[in-house]
């Protein structure tokens, strides 16, 4: 992941979050331009911003580096109620997935 596609992928998620780069910024403890510094590639994160981020959005790193998948939070929340199902619900529920996807 380059440095723009970092920036870029803050912006959709913090967006799908419906919530202001200065409202997010300050909710991580950070001066108020620290989100849009990030977005418009005027500064990079540490690690410990990173993780800061990624716990605001609910999401862990490895989800957000996952440019492959556009809505990671919903997603978590579906694995999580996968985790809960027996063999015969899974089976059911990934045959309707592949009959959603292949549609």
């Amino acid at each position: 992941m380059e440095e723009k596609d970092f920036s870029l992928r803050l912006a959709i998620l913090r967006t799908k979050k419906n919530v202001s780069a200065r409202e997010m910024s300050l909710a991580i403890g950070q001066n108020p331009n620290y989100i849009n510094h990030i977005e418009t590639g005027k500064t990079t994160p540490s690690l410990a911003g990173i993780l800061y981020i990624c716990d605001y959005l609910g999401i862990t790193p490895s989800e957000f580096f996952d440019m492959d998948n556009p809505n990671p939070e919903k997603i978590q929340a579906i694995i999580r109620d996968l985790k809960k199902l027996n063999d015969n619900q899974l089976d059911a529920v990934a045959i309707l997935v592949k009959d959603i996807v292949k549609n």
